[in-house]
């Protein structure tokens, strides 16, 4: 419980919060609206042929990569799902979550070493009398891509479903002899199919905005994306007015997005169990367990290999060498900056809106203006997905081109928008922690009179501290593997790992970029690592 100083200071704070992310996100907004209300219908590119081809391929690559990764996902969510007791699932189910923490440039790399022209896949092919070696660049390039990165999402999606499974129903179909088509179609794809098309609506508008990967495998004009080109036209051409449309073009359609995720979905209908912790009855069929452990291996390969190759490949690069320049301590000295600055900026305003919607839940039912503040709240932590980074970046060096130098701000534009980005991922880890919490110490510390300072050192660190360190690890980590702000902004000044790896990339220095890819992989792995066992303990599964 607060009191009535506390409930106003909050909710004060708040708004200061929502004033303060308005005014970043809509001055990018208006900059670009400004702009393309200033072009004139020639200029304006709607009817240029180059603009519908890259629109054209974004929505094509977003589907394919979208019916891949889920179609996968499926399968392989029944087969861990029916194998619940073999050695290593454990961390099966870990390197399940390491995509989702690796940085695109890094898996990238990773890929190139595996399905690359001198690749392993291709070196195999090449061996067995094959002419015709597999592309790594294009479109397969990318689909191979992110399948890497959103199987694994989707997978344990769809695994925390089946998990959801009540007991009863495998006693009742071991009972009644049921086949495994009968359990798909009577048991598991009900459960699946309520999320599949939240989830296939994520992992679509995660390929829509995806930038790294299609940068660095889209192997030209023909296999390029809205956000590729927008990139392309600020720092290569420097043609503004096409950027400005083709972030028009982004917006709406990550707004069209949004829009479909929020109508889409719901939990599937649940019926009367005992509550019993759930336990499956897999089948006694040889060729199921086989076909399950080959689906198993096979994606334990898919994801391992690449991992494996940057390893052996950083291991091989002169890290002597490496460190005796002194850019690359300049880079890591920054993106640990960056990275560190940014994930404070994230936590303390979702704990500051969090606070606010907590302050707000006792006069919903009597105040209009706290149930206005807590849907907005709530909206504003997910809205800022509307703008993705290469557009608000876009956005504001619209703004600033002509009024200040851009790449003097680059690190506080970066940070800000590596803090926006990071927002809605944290507040879904630390707002169920603060409810539960709160619960818990509410009455009590109002009836001792704790509050203040003393508040958060005896009862609110003890208590969140799990999940604050869960929310800065994964904000960090998203932070120092982002390449979507620093490759508008970045510059010999203002160098982080992943645009020095862009850099040696470009240049052909594979063995520095190998070892840099190393240095930034494992940095971000420790960090979900921690966030990893952090969870747990934290009780914030839903926040995955």
């Amino acid at each position: 419980m607060l009191t009535r100083r506390q409930t106003v200071t909050s909710l004060a704070a708040g708004y200061g919060v929502l004033a303060g992310m308005a005014l970043v996100i809509g001055a990018a907004v208006i900059a670009l609206l400004i702009a393309a209300a200033d072009l004139s219908v020639d200029d304006t590119g709607f009817f240029n042929i180059y603009v519908w081809r890259v629109t054209r391929f974004t929505l094509l690559q977003a589907v394919l990569s979208t019916a891949l990764s889920v179609t996968f996902a499926i399968p392989l969510a029944r087969a861990l799902a029916r194998r619940q007791s073999f050695f290593g699932r454990k961390w099966l189910l870990r390197l399940l979550a390491v995509p989702i923490g690796l940085p695109p440039i890094v898996a990238a790399l990773g890929l190139i070493e595996i399905w690359g022209r001198h690749g392993l896949i291709n070196t195999a092919m090449l061996a067995a009398g094959l002419d015709n070696p597999i592309s790594i660049y294009g479109l397969p390039g990318i689909l191979i891509a992110h399948v890497f990165f959103n199987m694994p999402l989707a997978t344990r999606l769809l695994l925390t479903q089946l998990d959801r499974v009540p007991s009863e129903y495998w006693r009742n179909a071991s009972q009644l002899g049921l086949s495994q088509w009968a359990i798909f179609r009577l048991i598991e794809w009900p459960y699946m199919r309520s999320h599949i098309a939240g989830i296939a609506g994520l992992v679509f508008m995660l390929c829509v905005t995806s930038f790294t990967l299609v940068l660095l495998l889209g192997g030209g004009p023909a296999a390029t994306t809205i956000e590729v080109a927008i990139y392309q036209a600020l720092r290569f051409d420097f043609d503004p007015q096409r950027a400005v449309i083709l972030a028009l073009l982004q917006l709406l359609l990550t707004g069209i997005l949004l829009a479909v995720l929020a109508s889409i979905g719901g939990a599937p209908q649940e019926n009367p169990t005992l509550g019993q912790p759930t336990r499956r009855f897999p089948g006694p069929g040889y060729l199921a367990r086989s076909a399950d452990f080959c689906l198993i291996i096979l994606m334990a390969l898919f994801l391992v290999t690449p991992l494996l190759s940057i390893a052996l490949s950083g291991l091989s690069a002169d890290f002597m060498q490496l460190f005796s320049e002194s850019i690359v301590w300049r880079a890591i000295t920054t993106s640990l900056a960056i990275a560190s600055l940014a994930a404070l900026c994230a936590v303390t305003l979702a704990l500051v809106l969090i606070r606010a919607r907590y302050a707000a839940l006792p006069l919903v039912s009597h105040n209009g203006w706290a149930r206005w503040f807590r849907a907005l709240a709530a909206a504003a932590s997910s809205l800022v997905l509307l703008v993705p980074p290469i557009v608000l970046g876009a956005g504001w060096f619209v703004l600033l081109r002509n009024r200040l130098d851009v790449f003097s701000l680059a690190p506080v534009i970066v940070v800000t928008i590596n803090a926006l980005m990071a927002l809605p991922f944290v507040m879904r880890v630390l707002e169920p922690a603060h409810t539960t919490h709160m619960a818990r110490t509410g009455r009590l510390t109002a009836s001792l009179g704790i509050s203040g300072i003393s508040r958060f050192l005896l009862v609110d660190w003890p208590g969140l501290r799990r999940a604050f360190l869960l929310a800065t690890a994964f904000a960090a980590a998203l932070s120092l593997g982002d390449l979507g702000a620093i490759a508008l902004f970045g510059s010999q000044d203002v160098v982080t790992l992943p645009y020095l790896l862009l850099q040696r990339m470009g240049s052909y220095r594979s063995n520095d970029a190998a070892g840099l890819a190393l240095i930034l992989g494992l940095v971000c792995l420790i960090l979900m690592v921690i966030a990893d066992q952090e969870r747990p303990r934290a009780r914030t599964e839903t926040a995955a």
